[in-house]
Parts: C-alpha cells; sequence; structure tokens
C-alpha cells in the first residue's frame, strides 16, 4: 500500500492506453503494488470522461491515444482539477511534445518499457508534495 497523508490506503488509478495489451499489463502492474484501479481506456476522450465521474487520485495517460488524443485529454483535466496528479506515458516524444507537456503541467512523463518500481517511488514523490508545478521525466 502507498502512503496517503497520515494513512496508509489505496490510490485510485485511471489507466489510459491505446494498446488494449499495454493497457491489461500495466493495470495488472499497478494492482500488483496496491493500486485501486476505478476505470481504464483507450481514448483521450475516454480518459476525460472517467476522470470526470470518477475523480481518481492519480491518472496514467498515453501520450498517443485515439479519439482524442492525451494531450487534449490532460489540457480537459487540467480545466477540471488543476491539480491533478496526471502521469503521461510514452513510448517516444518529440520535444515539440515534451514541451508542449510541460505548459500542460504533466505531473510526470515515464517512457516505455518502464519498471513498475520506478512508477511507485514516483507517485509516492509525487503524493507527498503540494504544488508540483515542474513536469517530471523519468526515463
Amino acid at each position: 500500500m502507498l502512503l496517503l497523508g497520515e494513512k496508509r490506503q489505496q490510490l485510485r488509478a485511471l489507466a489510459i492506453d491505446a494498446n488494449q495489451d499495454v493497457l491489461n499489463l500495466f493495470v495488472e502492474l499497478l494492482q500488483l503494488k496496491d493500486f485501486q484501479v476505478v476505470g481504464k481506456g483507450h481514448s483521450g476522450q475516454e480518459a476525460v470522461e472517467m476522470y470526470r465521474t470518477l475523480r481518481p487520485d492519480i491518472t496514467f495517460l498515453d501520450v498517443f491515444t485515439s479519439d482524442g488524443d492525451g494531450l487534449y485529454a490532460l489540457e480537459k483535466i487540467r480545466e477540471i482539477n488543476p491539480n491533478a496528479i496526471v502521469i503521461m506515458v510514452t513510448a517516444d516524444l518529440v520535444a515539440a511534445t515534451a514541451e508542449r507537456l510541460k505548459e500542460l503541467h504533466a505531473s510526470a512523463v515515464i517512457y516505455k518499457p518502464f519498471d513498475i518500481n520506478d512508477i511507485v517511488n514516483l507517485v509516492k514523490d509525487l503524493i507527498s508534495k503540494t504544488n508540483v508545478n515542474q513536469t517530471k521525466f523519468l526515463n
């Protein structure tokens, strides 16, 4: 379990990835690390709708999805909750996209393939800080 405030409790997570196999594996890994996955989907539009409804503690969002990409979803989630923890996941990131993620205040960017333990440590770091305005890039 992850530490959230003074109590140990599961963090509620939303996971979005365009690739079904990657999404299923990612959800399994999150659950093994005691995240409660409250929603999963494949598109930016789904991410926005689920975020609005579910209000997860943390959102893992593929940069390149269908039906409204991850950048669109990040921008809309920021409109709903400027302080949301949104970790962007990508296999490839060009400089212009990285700059846009910084402008939209992505909480962090992780690259595929990733180590789930690095993600857990990143999440612990993100939830322990308030007013984090600098995007972290985790290779």
